[in-house]
């Protein structure tokens, strides 16, 4: 695209601004954190510039990271409360009972529904 492979800094900054595209540095980051599901990436000490073009902003961060792996909790399920009450009103059980048969059910009101109702007649 350019002969010679160089390109004066000022030149490239005009013919960005030309294409519509800006570029800042910001300063004073103390630390970026990246999430997964298994591992965090910290970055402690890290560069960071944002590129605006169309008005769409990309991020970009020098910097080596720190990495942690994550403990993965298994999600305690608990049924909404209007999916309890649904149940209450189908039923006419108590709210500890639909509950517990909707914890059951993996918090399916209709299957807990149809437990209740099968295991009284």
């Amino acid at each position: 695209m350019f002969p010679g492979g160089r390109v004066n800094p000022r030149q490239m900054k005009a013919m960005m601004k030309r294409m519509g595209i800006s570029q800042e540095d910001i300063e004073d980051v103390e630390e970026i954190v990246i999430k997964t599901k298994s591992k965090e990436l910290i970055f402690h000490e890290a560069i960071v510039s944002v590129m605006t073009v169309q008005g769409q902003k990309t991020y970009q961060i020098v910097g080596e990271p720190e990495i942690r792996e994550r403990a993965v909790e298994p999600a305690k399920k608990e049924s909404p409360d209007e999916d309890v009450v649904l149940v209450m009103e189908q039923t006419g059980v108590s709210r500890e009972e639909a509950a517990k048969v909707l914890e059951e059910c993996g918090g399916q009101p209709a299957e807990a529904i149809l437990k209740i109702m099968s295991s009284r007649g």
